[in-house]
């Protein structure tokens, strides 16, 4: 594929994948991002001295990872050292504690010494139907390009189709829950995978209990930090020729004859190219973030379809009495009532909250007496508005420490701790309010009704936790993997389509691509 340039807007994990991918391929790509570094929503905050994750933090699925290393001519062990976790979590609901472990054998006995038997056997069937969903959709609808259920049900084929009429997408989360768990600390617990996309358990379909399923398929602890995996895959990138251009923020995509044809940055500068992948939110596209020429490339997003933002705090602290792991969560006392908040865009009264302790190794050991810490309190995603008053702002503050402490967790946070608040995330990330992942996954057309790989715009694709197949950093791999193989194949076919004479005098015009999304 002949001088085949590219324009990848974002650093984020899909841009990085993209970029890589295809300059894997030949492709001359140049990646443009507006912060000074790559990594997008996986960043790194600096607190005295010290890189803390301030992103994703629970790394999954590594056989994606792999599977994109070794596609760009090398492996994922070249780039980063890793351990797995032998406990996936810790949850606190005051002075009650459990464990959810690698090892399911592990956790179902946990699960019958905490809650009795009975609860034990109904995590076993909770523990066989998230495997049933996710194998169901794993490479029809999460490996492969946005569809629509009719597609769906056909990719599915006969064999599939008992598992497609009982994907659960007709039932909340929460409801199908009660159906495993009498416990409501148990369904409080399993419920929480439906934030992973930021979303409510009380409002996301059931087909969503697959989030359980990846994370007791293994959970990874980086070296360093996740922010690393932004840096290994640039270093990839490098490695097979793409181009990095940081601080540098994109004013518009450039559409001509219907097709997207390069990039204008902020100060003027124009950069031409043949296909352009944005791994920014699709809804700063369709706000007229990159133009009015681009606007028609993806629908905006409205407030009330927003994912979750967070409160989050990235800190050193000297911490005592509850024995932390690398992932840490303690649970309100009234999950529902925190959800009604949430949606009416108020900050829980009585806020769950999640701590990584990043430092702390698959024993849950550290070193030192102050350890890394990022700690999430889920937000509304309101920031485009007038954003939180300081007193609000401390009153937050106040509850998390206040959640801890009645789990034991004395946390004695060193000067120079750094809140990003969804105004914060705002302005990181143009048009979506603070959310951070998306639109929210509420109601059973909600996954098909993200953005696709390709656009209305022929020339133009998307990438991101933002677009199809949804949040989370193995699905923002996916996505960037899914727009470069559309890229490559839009492509191939318009390559393939060259005019050419013919006996009589007659020629055909090249095939124009369609976006199907």
């Amino acid at each position: 594929m002949p001088n085949e340039s590219v324009v990848v807007i974002g650093g984020g994990i899909g841009g990085l994948v993209s970029a890589a991918l295809l300059a894997a391929r030949g492709c001359d790509v140049t990646l443009i991002e507006a912060a000074a570094g790559p990594g997008g929503k996986l960043r790194a905050v600096m607190v005295g001295g010290e890189a803390i994750d301030g992103g994703p933090t629970v790394f999954t699925m590594r056989g994606i990872f792999e599977e994109i290393f070794a596609a760009c001519g090398s492996t994922l062990d070249d780039h980063l050292t890793m351990r797995p976790a032998t406990t996936l979590a810790r949850h606190a609901w005051g002075d009650a504690r459990l464990d959810l472990f690698a090892d399911p054998a592990a956790s179902e006995a946990a699960i019958g010494e905490f809650a009795g038997a009975s609860e034990a056997r109904g995590y076993r069937a909770f523990r066989a139907e998230a495997k049933r969903l996710f194998d169901a959709l794993d490479r029809p609808f999460l490996r492969a390009t946005k569809t629509d259920p009719i597609t769906l049900g056909w990719r599915m084929g006969a064999r599939g189709l008992p598992d497609y009429l009982n994907l659960r997408a007709y039932t909340s989360m929460w409801r199908a829950l009660s159906g495993y768990f009498a416990d409501p600390r148990l369904r409080q617990l399993f419920g929480r995978y439906a934030t992973y996309c930021g979303s409510s358990p009380f409002r996301c379909p059931a087909t969503l209990m697959l989030i359980a399923h990846v994370e007791a398929s293994g959970v990874w602890l980086v070296d360093g930090g996740m922010h690393r995996l932004a840096h290994a895959l640039e270093t990839l990138g490098h490695r097979n020729g793409a181009r990095f251009r940081y601080g540098t923020p994109v004013r518009e995509i450039i559409v001509e004859r219907g097709r997207a044809t390069g990039v204008v940055l902020a100060d003027g500068e124009r950069i031409s190219a043949r296909s352009v992948v944005c791994n920014a939110d699709p809804a700063a596209i369709g706000a007229g973030g990159f133009g009015a020429a681009a606007r028609r490339a993806a629908p905006p997003v409205a407030p009330r379809r927003r994912s979750l933002s967070a409160m989050v705090w990235t800190a050193q602290a000297k911490t005592a009495g509850f024995p932390l792991v690398r992932h840490n969560v303690f649970f309100s006392d009234d999950y529902r009532a925190e959800f009604m908040s949430l949606s009416a865009g108020r900050l829980a009264a009585a806020p769950s909250v999640y701590v990584c302790a990043q430092d702390r190794d698959a024993s849950g050991a550290t070193q030192g007496d102050i350890e890394r810490l990022q700690i999430i309190v889920n937000a509304p995603a309101t920031g485009d508005g007038p954003g939180f008053t300081s007193a609000e702002i401390e009153t937050c503050r106040r509850h998390m420490l206040e959640r801890v402490s009645r789990a034991g967790l004395s946390l004695d946070l060193t000067p120079g701790e750094v809140l990003t608040t969804p105004r914060d995330f705002e302005g990181l990330f143009p048009s979506t309010g603070g959310a951070l992942y998306g639109p929210a996954s509420h109601g059973w057309a909600a996954s098909f009704r993200r953005q696709g790989s390709r656009t209305r715009i022929p020339g133009l694709y998307c990438a991101g936790g933002s677009t199809h197949p949804g949040a989370g950093v193995p699905m923002a791999a996916l996505s960037g993997r899914l727009a470069a193989d559309c890229l490559l194949k839009d492509r191939a076919s318009t390559w393939r389509s060259v005019p050419g004479a013919m006996p009589g005098g007659i020629s055909t015009r090249p095939a124009r691509t369609v976006p199907t999304g």
